[in-house]
């Protein structure tokens, strides 16, 4: 499964965190939304299609939450750049 997309509401703490994943693994799409953190509790639902899977991910980012997107990093893609300095 590979993770494609990922919205935290911006809030630290079990009580306040909430992530929204997006998830495809061949042709089925998957959303997580997640409440309490790494050891929170996850609701997941199954899609066929990634249009379907982001209509359910607009709701549920919809509300007065700050949501920012965190977008997956694959391992070793930062680069220092050519004029960094130690």
């Amino acid at each position: 499964m590979e993770q494609r997309k990922h919205w935290w509401n911006g809030k630290w703490g079990r009580l306040a965190r909430r992530d929204v994943f997006l998830r495809v693994n061949g042709d089925r799409w998957h959303v997580e939304q997640r409440a309490g953190g790494a050891e929170g509790v996850s609701q997941f639902y199954e899609y066929p299609s990634v249009e379907e899977a982001e209509e359910t991910i607009r709701a549920l980012l919809a509300g007065a939450d700050g949501w920012r997107e965190l977008s997956p990093r694959p391992p070793g893609a930062w680069q220092p750049t050519p004029d960094a300095r130690p």
